[in-house]
């Protein structure tokens, strides 16, 4: 934190690091290789070298804050002094070679992402080694704070005048998610759930006397957290999951007035 360039952006996510780094450990060995996909400054990134991993961050640096004055050079020079290998790119470079990475991680990133994530995902899980996982994290939609606004007739969605005044580019949240979803996601990606929980991520947001309490209380109910976590493992002789035409014809109807006709084909 003493060396990160930006003042309380370390302090206000120290939950979690905690929780990434206690999920690596469990699952690595020191000196594993790890890719952080959307790593944004590098934070997570520069935690995880100092706990033992080896950790290559991607991230394309075009939120509005990565842009103003010298603050993309701060990042470049905080990266390499952590000893993380930063790539800057808009998608998975193809410098990067298939079966090199013990992990990818792509922390709240997915629900950036307008369109279907799983060409992402492929991509991503194709780094992996053999055994390597999959680690995803992202906002609950259904946490306690969201349920509550709905209630009391407020939006549950991104704050409406920064998305109003973002100009032609959201950058924002598009799709949040939910455990069913990921679990869902994990089904047809291929892979072998390891983890799929609630987690308290940003518990700073609370004053520091009501932490203690709502963990012991409602923050022990795994759905109200504020973040969910999903960690698939990959087989040896790993595909994704496949989808027919009869199944997909079925999930594109409950979408939907239109009819589709038995023989019709969902391209």
């Amino acid at each position: 934190m003493a060396k990160f360039p930006f003042e309380g952006y370390m302090q206000a996510r120290t939950h979690a690091y905690r929780s990434v780094v206690v999920n690596c450990s469990r699952l690595l060995s020191p000196g594993d290789r790890v890719l952080d996909f959307g790593a944004g400054p590098c934070d997570t990134s520069a935690v995880l070298v100092r706990a033992g991993f080896q950790c290559t961050a991607i991230d394309d640096l075009g939120d509005d804050w990565h842009t103003r004055g010298t603050n993309r050079s701060r990042i470049h020079s905080f990266a390499q002094n952590a000893g993380v290998d930063l790539l800057v790119s808009h998608g998975v470079p193809d410098v990067l070679a298939k079966g090199s990475f013990d992990m990818v991680m792509i922390h709240d990133v997915i629900e950036h992402i307008a369109d279907s994530p799983r060409d992402l995902l492929l991509k991503l899980i194709g780094l992996l080694k053999d055994g390597g996982y999959l680690y995803v994290t992202v906002p609950n939609a259904v946490n306690l704070r969201k349920r509550l606004l709905v209630l009391s007739g407020r939006t549950n969605y991104p704050r409406f005048p920064a998305y109003y005044w973002s100009g032609s580019t959201w950058r924002g949240h598009k799709r949040e998610y939910v455990k069913d979803d990921l679990h869902k996601l994990c089904q047809y990606l291929g892979l072998k759930k390891i983890l799929l929980k609630g987690e308290h991520h940003r518990l700073g947001a609370l004053p520091n006397w009501s932490q203690g309490l709502y963990k012991m209380t409602v923050g022990r109910i795994d759905s109200f957290r504020e973040t969910l976590a999903l960690i698939g493992q990959r087989a040896p002789n790993w595909e994704p999951g496949e989808m027919t035409s009869g199944l997909l014809r079925a999930i594109l109807q409950q979408e939907t007035p239109y009819q589709y006709e038995e023989t019709e084909a969902c391209q």
